[in-house]
């Protein structure tokens, strides 16, 4: 089996920043692309920012500029630096992990937990 964990998130005033974890344990063969969406109240679920195993990265026009993903590959954990927050960015914060897991054929996609972010005016 595969889990994700995450931490970090909370309440933090307009401008402020975050820095949310996630880490990845148990029966992994490898990590493909990891990536971050989140979920507002009464909103589809949104990709956020996204990167490759071999550290490319991309983001929604709404992060750029202001969140950085980075990962960790001996950690198995990816970041979400949030910068500049914003009320909007209100949300419940998910990562989610392509893996290849052991003892297993392909790939699939596992998720966090999620993480509330809440950002005041």
């Amino acid at each position: 089996q595969v889990q994700l964990v995450e931490s970090g998130g909370g309440l933090v005033q307009a401008g402020g920043s975050l820095t949310l974890s996630c880490a990845a344990s148990g029966s992994i063969f490898s990590i493909n692309a990891m990536g971050w969406y989140r979920q507002a109240p009464g909103k589809q679920r949104e990709r956020v920012a996204g990167i490759t195993s071999g550290g490319s990265t991309n983001y929604a026009d709404s992060a750029k500029g202001r969140f950085t993903i980075s990962r960790d590959n001996a950690k198995n954990t990816v970041y979400l630096q949030m910068n500049s927050l914003k009320p909007e960015d209100t949300a419940v914060y998910y990562c989610n992990f392509l893996i290849s897991p052991l003892r297993a054929a392909g790939t699939r996609d596992y998720w966090g937990q999620g993480t509330q972010v809440t950002v005041s005016s």
